[in-house]
Order: structure tokens, then C-alpha cells, then sequence
């Protein structure tokens, strides 16, 4: 960086990062820009006032996150219906959480959020769940630019590295302790979609594909039996690699090593920086991952990603009853 900009740094033209801390801090300075940013992403035609029955003229208050209508006060909330409402939390401590999230390329902890933020772990417990929320996409249409992955993981730690109380052990309330399994598909230089099922058989496996994959994609999987018949149905062509015979590369350059990578990427940031998950909160941390995967090249950066994805319900409509 040259030093004419010392005392206004700019990010560096070899840099690879695409949004950088100084940019945020320009574009988010303080709790008014970041409203000012909400209203106009989720007003892009202005402030509709359900009174005046048009679009008005709104002017922000002063003393709370809202816009009264000039003609006849009608207030209107932004944050209502957003990942937002009814938090006491300042906005840009939302908004410097999303960036947080936004600068890793596997996560970040609640408890890291605790530290950086100053605020309580239950706070940031929270922000996090709600943030990782609005990442969740329904990703269909695989298959439309290249051949399509599929494969199923195991989550879970082994028996033995288990807390002696939670072994399996054939006795007591964890008896049986079961691994997670997961269900993905991935494009090869395209999208993954990853979801947790309750088990490994075609009646579970096969709706997932046909919901999610293209008619006549070039499917491959390996060779477990649940995938048998897959292209006698005459929706897919369908090549195997053999991995019990340690052939990792089939004919027709049938292979999993897209989606096995994906995996590899997901295991190991969760083992690094959550050292574990729960089994009722997996999904939304698989939702996080194939978010990150599927918008690792948006021109915008990742924060821009993320930070698109703040809506209001689709049922939501603007009224005047008061947060």
C-alpha cells in the first residue's frame, strides 16, 4: 500500500480479497447507514404507506429504528420481518457479525462472535443461529452445466473418542448412538445441495435426486446398492466408480472426487473451528457450507452474498401496527 494513503488505506489491486474491512467500515459506519442500506434493499420503490394507500415520503426518527410517513405519521419499522426484529443489539453489530461470518472460508464460532462483538454468548448464540438461517437455499437444478456427484457422509465422532457416559455401550439411555447421515449432490464446477436424512435406503435417497437433479444429467456415484437401477429408469445416465476395488476414476471419467471434497471441506471446518455439532443443528451448519460453496465466485464478494439474502417474508406486507 503506498504511503500517500496511509491515513486513508484502500484495499491493494493484488489483493484477493474481494470486500475488506476498511470498505465496511466506509459503507457501514455506524447504526443510521445500516438502516438507511435496509430501507433501500427492502424499499428499492420506496416506503409504500398503508394509510395514504401510496408510496410517501418517510423521514427517519430519532430516537428509534423507524421512518414516519410525512402526510400522516404512519410509522414504519424496516427490521420488522428480518433476522432484525425485536433485537436489542445494535445494527451494526449485525451487520459487522455478517462480515465476520463473510471473511472465513470455514465459519467462524459464537464464541469468537462473543469476543469480537462484546456482547453475551447468548446474544451471539443467537445472531449466529439467525444469520446462518437466512443462508439456507433450495438449490434444484443440478446437472444443467456438467455432470452431477452424488454421494452420502457420515457425521459423528467414533465410539471410542466419545465421553466414557455417552460410549455405546448396549446398556443405558445412550445405548445406541447413531451418526448423522448426509445426502449430497454436486455439480462438477457448479452448486452443492446437502441435506440430513434418516437413512440410506432408495425411498429416502432417490426423491432427493429427482427433485434436485435434471432430467437426462450424467449422474455418478459410487457402487452402493441404493443407486442400482438408477439409469434403468430413463431420467439419468448413470456411471459408477468402484471404490472397494480402489478405483477411484470410472470409464467416462466416472467419479465422486467433487463431492468427497466437499465433504473433506465440510468435516474438517467443522472439527476446527466448532470441534462439533449437534444433530439438531447440523443442517444449518451444512446450510452455511453449500452457501459458501455456491457463491465462493459472485463477483461482489461473499459479505454482498450474504447480506443480499436479508428479505422479509413473502407473506409479510406492510402495516402500521407499531414493534
Amino acid at each position: 500500500m503506498s504511503k500517500a494513503y496511509r491515513n486513508d488505506p484502500r484495499r491493494s489491486a493484488s489483493s484477493e480479497s474481494t470486500y475488506s474491512l476498511m470498505e465496511f467500515e466506509r459503507e457501514f459506519p455506524n447504526d443510521a447507514a445500516c438502516l438507511d442500506w435496509l430501507v433501500a434493499k427492502l424499499y428499492p420503490n420506496g416506503i409504500h404507506c398503508p394509510t395514504c394507500k401510496a408510496v410517501t415520503r418517510h423521514h427517519r426518527e430519532a430516537s428509534r429504528p423507524s421512518y414516519a410517513c410525512q402526510n400522516c405519521g404512519h410509522h414504519e419499522h424496516p427490521t420488522k420481518g428480518t433476522i432484525f426484529e425485536r433485537s436489542a443489539t445494535s445494527l451494526k453489530l449485525w451487520f459487522y457479525a455478517i462480515y465476520l461470518m463473510s471473511a472465513t472460508r470455514c465459519g467462524i464460532s459464537a464464541k469468537q462472535l462473543e469476543r469480537e462483538l462484546g456482547v453475551t454468548y447468548k446474544t451471539a448464540w443467537r445472531m449466529f443461529g439467525q444469520i446462518r438461517k437466512m443462508l439456507a437455499e433450495d438449490v434444484s437444478g443440478l446437472g444443467g452445466s456438467g455432470p452431477v456427484e452424488i454421494d452420502e457422509s457420515f457425521f459423528g465422532g467414533k465410539n471410542k473418542n466419545r465421553h466414557r457416559d455417552k460410549r455405546t455401550t448396549g446398556r443405558g439411555p445412550y445405548s445406541s448412538i447413531p451418526k448423522q447421515i448426509v445426502f449430497g449432490a454436486i455439480e462438477r464446477g457448479g452448486r452443492v445441495y446437502a441435506s440430513v436424512v434418516p437413512d440410506t435406503t432408495a425411498y429416502t435417497l432417490w426423491p432427493h435426486i429427482t427433485k434436485r437433479v435434471l432430467p437426462s444429467s450424467m449422474v455418478f456415484t459410487d457402487e452402493a446398492p441404493v443407486y442400482e437401477g438408477l439409469g434403468d429408469t430413463g431420467h439419468y445416465q448413470h456411471g459408477r466408480c468402484h471404490h472397494a476395488a480402489e478405483v477411484w476414476v470410472g470409464s467416462g471419467g466416472a467419479s465422486t472426487n467433487a463431492m468427497e471434497g466437499y465433504w473433506s471441506l465440510v468435516k474438517r471446518g467443522i472439527s476446527g473451528v466448532y470441534h462439533a455439532v449437534g444433530s439438531a443443528y447440523l443442517q444449518s451448519y451444512l446450510d452455511e457450507y453449500s452457501f459458501r460453496h455456491n457463491h465462493r465466485t459472485d463477483e461482489r464478494g461473499m459479505f454482498h452474498a450474504m447480506v443480499d439474502q436479508i428479505t422479509k417474508p413473502s407473506s409479510w406486507t406492510p402495516c402500521s401496527s407499531l414493534q
